[in-house]
């Protein structure tokens, strides 16, 4: 886990999920500490969602799989994860905020679910048009 610590701070990113990096395993690491306090970093290993509140919020998020392309989501603003811990101690924890959004949006990596999932047709076909031409982009000047 620590190298997929390693891996996030140098995106960088404050979430990453096990399959983002190729390995098979129900493994995410988060760190939403700001850049001014000391890390924070949550190793979780077979993550569930316990529970989700009623109340929702809206973030803007972005992905390590898709850089460059951030969407307004839509997801509960606060949740329990039942998890592993990187010494094999089940633990439970709540959260809330950014904490809650990275946690939820790393369990759904582990599902096959990217946050453009949670967006509108229109806005995922936006985002992917870009991701398009700026590939093509790429190519064409690696080419010259």
């Amino acid at each position: 886990m620590d190298d997929m610590l390693e891996t996030m701070y140098a995106a960088p990113g404050v979430g990453l999920a096990a399959p983002q990096v190729g390995v098979t395993r129900r493994v995410v690491v988060v760190d939403c500490a700001r850049a001014d306090e000391e890390p924070r970093p949550i190793r979780m290993a077979n993550p569930e969602l316990l529970t989700v509140s009623e109340d929702e919020a809206i973030n803007e998020e972005g992905c390590l799989s898709l850089p460059s392309h951030y969407a307004d989501v839509i997801r509960p603003a606060g949740a329990k994860i039942l998890y592993l811990d990187e010494t094999g101690v089940s633990r439970v924890i709540k959260t809330e905020g950014l904490l809650a959004t990275c946690i939820q949006h790393e369990i759904d990596h582990l599902n096959g679910i990217l946050f453009v999932d949670h967006i509108s047709a229109l806005k995922r076909n936006m985002i992917f048009k870009k991701m398009v031409k700026a590939k093509r982009e790429r190519h064409l000047e690696s080419a010259d």
